[in-house]
């Protein structure tokens, strides 16, 4: 059995939302080879929400993205320059454990 291991805020969860699947894997392709994240999983959603007034019910693709802390404010920029929304959801969430394998790949492939 692999131990898990506490990491403070060294490593994140970033989520990102896109209108489309296409877009949804272009960015998460692209997101993987400049190395901002070790590791995207892109899910089928479905999100109610109000915008400008308006309830929206939308299909949507969300992109969980694992990275790193000291990586999500070049992540966040990336994220911003590449997405068509005028208000994208970007939101860090900080990984308290893991397993020390996966944390430590994880490391490896954001350049730590």
């Amino acid at each position: 059995m692999q131990k898990t291991s506490t990491t403070s805020d060294a490593f994140c969860l970033v989520m990102t939302t896109t209108a489309s699947e296409a877009e949804a894997e272009t960015m998460a392709r692209q997101i993987v080879q400049a190395r901002l994240a070790a590791c995207v999983q892109v899910q089928a959603i479905k999100s109610f929400y109000v915008w400008k007034e308006q309830p929206c019910a939308e299909q949507e693709w969300l992109l969980l993205i694992k990275s790193r802390a000291a990586v999500y404010p070049a992540l966040e920029d990336f994220i911003r320059a590449h997405h068509r929304y005028e208000t994208p959801e970007i939101v860090q969430l900080p990984i308290s454990a893991g397993s020390t394998d996966y944390l430590r790949w994880l490391a490896l492939q954001t350049g730590a």
